[in-house]
């Protein structure tokens, strides 16, 4: 028996097509310097701001909208230490989620 590409030759293979991820449109932004915070994951919309903790490892800071309430989620049991461009792009993910949880 002959084996093409790992497919033993005189059998057919099924292949599932592939299909392209669609963009999903992203509104328009409050602020344009944060519109590479914001993703939508799990069809919401979340907010990540870059931030480090007290040794100077890389962690971030995580913003959502659940039942009209805004949640902010630090790194799990750390410290966020922001410098004044992460407190300025904090503030905007948390205006901007202030702004949909009144929708």
């Amino acid at each position: 028996m002959e084996f093409l590409d790992s497919i033993p030759t005189g059998r057919t293979a099924t292949v599932s097509p592939v299909r392209a991820s669609v963009p999903r449109a992203v509104p328009q932004a409050v602020d344009p310097r944060s519109a590479h915070l914001r993703r939508h994951e799990g069809g919401q919309t979340v907010w990540r701001v870059q931030c480090g903790d007290l040794i100077n490892r890389e962690r971030c800071v995580t913003v959502f909208v659940d039942d009209s309430q805004v949640v902010l989620v630090g790194p799990p049991g750390e410290t966020a230490r922001m410098t004044g461009s992460q407190l300025g792009q904090l503030r905007t993910a948390l205006n901007e989620a202030a702004k949909l949880a009144e929708r």
